[in-house]
């Protein structure tokens, strides 16, 4: 039997979190959401788990099919925990090098300064080892990978050369930027938050 969650106006990352409790309990799972964004988080993260996803569009909402062919339940969404302390969110081994940004500058003090620092950083970032396996942006970080951003040809290489790059979709709400990403993936703060934890090691600008 089909369950379906009805995630339809919930804020990030509610339909995340009301998708992932339904697939714990059901192989056979339907999905209604109201936006591209819960659209392709919900998306993501059943994928991940190893299920087939079908989206239809009906009258502007999205519902996803989310189907487990193998039969499995429990096992193919949470892991078992070896497998949660090797594999983060996206795949990753854990012990990963996590770089989570916030602001649009770099340190405290004046701003411009602060400006010139952090396009010093980023610029300079795809020439030292290590790399960052991942680079979370949020609160006034998203502003780095959105149109117009000094930092954006940057980033562009940067996720060209394999690094994850994940933008808080609440923030870029916030800052009226969600139609002005040049760069990365828009995702919630339950992708976020599994990120974070599964990293090995966080550096924070």
């Amino acid at each position: 039997m089909t369950k379906t969650v009805d995630a339809r106006g919930l804020a990030c990352p509610q339909p995340v979190i009301l998708t992932r409790k339904a697939m714990i309990d059901s192989s056979d799972v339907t999905v209604l959401v109201a936006s591209a964004i819960s659209r392709d988080n919900v998306q993501r993260m059943a994928e991940r788990a190893g299920r087939q996803v079908t989206v239809t569009k009906v009258e502007g909402e999205f519902h996803l099919h989310i189907v487990d062919q193998n039969g499995g339940l429990v096992s193919s969404v949470s892991g078992s925990p070896k497998e949660e302390s090797q594999t983060g969110t996206d795949g990753r081994r854990a012990g990963s090098l996590v770089l989570v940004v916030s602001d649009n500058k770099m340190g405290r003090g004046d701003e411009e300064l602060g400006e010139i620092l952090v396009r010093a950083f980023f610029h300079t970032l795809g020439e030292v080892e290590p790399s960052p396996d991942t680079i979370i942006l949020f609160n006034a970080g998203v502003r780095l990978a959105a149109e117009g951003s000094p930092v954006l040809d940057d980033l562009r290489a940067l996720a060209a050369s394999g690094i994850h790059i994940m933008l808080c979709g609440t923030c870029l709400k916030y800052f009226d930027l969600i139609d002005r990403v040049g760069v990365g993936v828009v995702s919630n703060m339950y992708d976020i938050a599994e990120s974070m934890l599964a990293a090995g090691r966080i550096v924070t600008l």
